[in-house]
């Protein structure tokens, strides 16, 4: 039995459509207060369950049977309201993970994130030898996941049969106004301003078949692997999506103090209005970071070639131009 973790996410619901495209079953974790996605609402191969990952008896009792594991449920967010769920979700249920898998014999495949790789040297692209910074500013998310990811590591040494990712920013259909998908709402809006930071970009849909095709391999266990297509500038992703939407791009460079002024504003309107805030500080500096990833031990690995991100933009325009 294949359990896939955060099923109702948007990594985890385009996994879990390839694997029963494959007339594969498969056990899902959800939250209670998640909804299914009309496209996997119906089938009969998946058996979804309710079950917070950091909740360990309600894990153990889906673990039945379970062979192979993709474990995608994570908590993102820079808002320091979320900070301690964040940190619990991300590393108490990573460890949940890890320990059921090694008593299970299970296979795993960790989603892990850039935000755990260190900063690049000397203007080298980051990859899988990217050595984390203690010292560096890093964001509470970027910590769990680099928390989580350690967890993981313990585990292969324990005798864990498993393979981590590590994903750059992932975009594709079905993002909607969320995550990546706010890019292209700010875009519609008229957005003036670019942060002037640097972002890897990949598809969604190339996540997750790289994830079947490194679980199906067994030969390759106890490795990591950046998965990222393409590098931007802010300026130069932002310009492109523009584009695909046919507005006007960005055309005001951000400059440190901007940033520092818009995190701090959007802390007191949040305050008034009792909402969160549109941008924080951890945010703000994420923007700006010039960070670059390389897909070469990826795609030396299985030869798989990734989607072209102009390709992934103009597809999420049809999204966003109804």
């Amino acid at each position: 039995m294949i359990l896939v973790t955060g099923g109702t996410g948007f990594l985890g619901s385009t996994l879990i459509k390839f694997l029963i495209d494959e007339g594969l079953a498969v056990l899902a974790t959800k939250r209670p207060t998640s909804s299914i996605p009309e496209s996997l609402i119906a089938s009969s191969l998946v058996q979804w369950i309710d079950a917070d990952i950091a909740d360990y008896f309600a894990l153990a009792d889906a673990f039945t049977g379970v062979t192979h594991v993709y474990h995608c449920a994570a908590k993102i967010s820079y808002q320091k309201s979320d900070w301690a769920s964040m940190l619990h979700t991300n590393i108490e249920g990573t460890h949940h993970i890890v320990n059921l898998c090694l008593e299970h014999g299970a296979r795993l495949v960790h989603v892990s994130s850039i935000a755990s790789l260190g900063e690049s040297k000397n203007g080298e692209l980051i990859g899988e030898n990217s050595k984390w910074d203690e010292g560096a500013k890093n964001s509470r998310y970027a910590i769990s996941k680099y928390e989580s990811e350690m967890i993981v590591w313990r585990g292969i040494v324990e005798g864990l049969d498993a393979v981590i990712v590590n994903p750059s920013v992932i975009m594709g259909i079905g993002t909607g106004r969320k995550s990546a998908g706010t890019i292209f709402n700010m875009v519609k809006k008229g957005l003036k301003i670019y942060p002037p930071g640097t972002v890897g970009v990949v598809d969604v849909t190339d996540v997750a078949k790289l994830m079947i095709i490194l679980m199906k391999d067994t030969s390759i266990s106890g490795e990591r692997y950046v998965l990222n297509s393409q590098n931007f500038t802010n300026k130069e992703l932002l310009e492109r999506v523009a584009h695909v939407l046919n507005k006007p791009a960005p055309t005001i460079a951000a400059k440190p103090f901007m940033l520092s002024i818009a995190w701090r504003a959007a802390h007191l309107i949040a305050l008034v209005t009792r909402k969160k805030a549109a941008l924080t500080r951890e945010g703000a500096e994420a923007s700006a970071a010039s960070l670059a990833y390389s897909n070469k031990k990826v795609t030396d690995s299985t030869g798989y070639i990734f989607k072209p991100v102009e390709v992934t933009l103009q597809e999420m325009s049809k999204e966003f131009n109804t």
